[in-house]
This record gives C-alpha cells, sequence and structure tokens, in this order.
C-alpha cells in the first residue's frame, strides 16, 4: 500500500477528485492549505508582507491537499492522470508525494491491510 500525498491549486479539485472516484480508491482527506515551493510563492509581482511582526516577501499560496492510500497498482496511474490534468507550464502546479503504508486497520470491523481501504 502506498500513501499519495498531493498538493494541487484548488480549481483542479473537481476533476482530482473525479481521477480518484473513477479509479476508485475507496476515500479521501482533503484539507485547505497555504504553501510555497522553490518559488517562494511568487506570482509575477514583488510584494512585501507581514507575518507575526516579521517582515517577508514569501508569499504563501493557497493550495489542497488531498491524501489517498492506495494499492500499490493504483499509484502509477494516479500519478500520470494528475499530472497530467494538473499541469499548467506555470510554476506553482503542486507536487506529489509518495510514502509506503506498512499497515491499515478500519476501526470499525478490525480489517487489515488492502481490506481496510
Amino acid at each position: 500500500m502506498k500513501e499519495l500525498v498531493m498538493i494541487i491549486r484548488p480549481e483542479k479539485l473537481e476533476e482530482v477528485k473525479k481521477i480518484l472516484d473513477d479509479i476508485n480508491c475507496g476515500g479521501m482527506t482533503l484539507s485547505t492549505v497555504m504553501g510555497c515551493g522553490t518559488q517562494k510563492g511568487a506570482t509575477g509581482e514583488k510584494s512585501v508582507n507581514e507575518i507575526k511582526g516579521f517582515k517577508t516577501t514569501i508569499n504563501l499560496l493557497p493550495k489542497i491537499r488531498v491524501e489517498v492510500v492506495v494499492d500499490d497498482k493504483y499509484v502509477e496511474p494516479i500519478i500520470m492522470k494528475v499530472s497530467e490534468i494538473c499541469a499548467t507550464d506555470h510554476v506553482g502546479d503542486g507536487k506529489i508525494f509518495v510514502r509506503n503504508i506498512e499497515e491499515a486497520v478500519r476501526i470499525r470491523t478490525g480489517e487489515r491491510g488492502l481490506k481496510a481501504l
């Protein structure tokens, strides 16, 4: 099993949800987050922000964090389809992180492994 953590542009959420639904991944967790990558949130305009009293030129941009745990066989198809849908050829398109999951347990039934997904 693998966990995919996808940081995407908010306007791409519905398309990513459709991809995950079509693959029948079983479930997902969504969070609204703020962040920046190597571009430091630059959108082409230079601005100075104040965060907790400190001046900074790093802009934190709104993103959506999508987390899913899937069978290993779905990892590459999800990566390929999400990458295709989310790519705009501009900085800030997002990232996908892949982690190994040792075990999953469904609390209600006690099922383990892929059955718990």
